[in-house]
């Protein structure tokens, strides 16, 4: 059903010449985490901006703006926003595919605040099996709550998926081996890219550079022939994993709603934020972002950008998508060019300025409104009481 829906979303963009459109929206609420994983960028804001959340209304509102099909509420972890149930009712009412994005440590003891439907995934973040995820989280334990959370879930009938982000080092055999064993737990589909090298990670050594995703995945692959895992990606974006798509960047595919506005130019990469999704649809220059065109974006192959390209290129070569579908990415076959990177524009770096300008808009928030200026009134009556300027005739 969900595929129907959001490949008819897609045919209509086509049909009408719509040259932009969001296929996700990529919700963050809040930046507040329950944990401190080493490859995470976005939880070492100040104390003032990892307190900020968005309502629920604005919540509402962005996905007002952005129209949509399917939603991915990230974080930060979503389960510390206390409207996070009202949040996902609110959706689920419009029709949106929800998928709430969670590392699993609060998803027992919040669960009974959901409800299972077919609009409504919970998306689990598991990066292999428990020795790989719990150093990937940087926490022993992890692993162990989360696998326990998803039984229950899927127990209680809820749709679950997990989120895999591979780093490099990653043995594919223990990731081809991990993939069974969640297939085995019944989850209804995998997620899974390479991690993007944000800037503010405390680890900046593990990121895998293009090539060595591509190989890795390969390998993943090419072991995965006749195991039927079932991925909630797009084929032809797993195909592009494996080295076999020459893809370019579709920045606007999943744009990102955050407490700083909408993130440009995409949600891995805060270049700044514009205050509406028209404005930043209109006025941001997608052509200075994507791989080739701008240095920060050189190695990523991340589905926030290249899952929205592989889509739109299924409506166009749908023999194509079937293909792959029905046969697996190609592992053996020498992979397409790669995306040069000689003319890329050097990275820019503007987190501080970010930061002291939200913090500014914070503290101007919390300032008390001015008191009104007092003064006395003379009058003939000893007894009469000063009068506020303000409020005299």
């Amino acid at each position: 059903m969900q595929a129907v829906r959001v490949g008819a979303y897609v045919v209509k963009q086509h049909i009408t010449r719509r040259q932009r459109y969001p296929l996700v929206l990529m919700l963050e609420p809040l930046f507040r985490c329950n944990l401190a994983c080493a490859g995470c960028g976005k939880i070492d804001y100040p104390a003032a901006i990892l307190n900020q959340r968005l309502t629920m209304q604005e919540c509402l509102d962005a996905d007002a703006e952005a129209g949509a099909p399917v939603i991915a509420i990230a974080g930060g972890e979503p389960l510390l926003h206390k409207e996070m149930p009202e949040i996902v009712r609110a959706l689920i009412d419009r029709k949106k595919y929800v998928y709430l994005c969670t590392n699993a440590l609060l998803l027992e003891k919040k669960m009974d605040d959901f409800e299972p439907n077919p609009f409504f995934s919970w998306d689990v973040h598991l990066d292999g099996d428990k020795d790989m995820h719990d150093a990937s989280v940087c926490q022993e334990g992890v692993y162990e709550r989360a696998v326990a959370a998803i039984k229950k879930a899927k127990a209680r009938g809820f749709r679950v998926s997990i989120n895999c982000t591979l780093f490099d080092g990653a043995d594919p055999k223990r990731v081809a081996a991990f993939f069974d064993e969640v297939m085995a737990m019944g989850v209804d589909g995998i997620m899974t890219a390479p991690g993007y090298a944000y800037e503010r990670a405390p680890d900046q050594e593990h990121f895998l550079n293009r090539q060595k995703t591509k190989q890795l995945f390969r390998e993943i692959f090419r072991l995965g022939k006749g195991h039927k895992w079932r991925f909630t990606q797009s084929p032809l974006f797993l195909n592009f994993l494996a080295g076999n798509e020459t893809y370019h960047c579709t920045p606007w595919g999943k744009p990102l709603r955050n407490v700083f506005g909408w993130q440009r130019p995409c949600y891995l990469l805060g270049e700044g934020y514009a205050k509406s999704f028209n404005e930043l649809m209109s006025d941001t220059k997608w052509d200075d972002y994507g791989t080739g065109n701008y240095e920060k974006c050189a190695d990523c192959m991340v589905h926030s950008g290249y899952e929205s390209t592989a889509v739109m290129d299924a409506v166009k070569r749908p023999w194509h998508i079937a293909k792959v579908a029905l046969f697996g990415p190609e592992t053996e076959k020498p992979m397409a060019p790669e995306i040069s990177l000689a003319n890329q524009r050097p990275a820019q770096y503007n987190y501080s300025e970010q930061v002291e300008e939200k913090l500014e808009e914070i503290v101007a928030r919390k300032k008390p409104a001015k008191p009104p200026r007092v003064t006395t009134v003379v009058s003939a009556s000893a007894s009469e009481k000063a009068v506020p300027v303000d409020a005299a005739d």
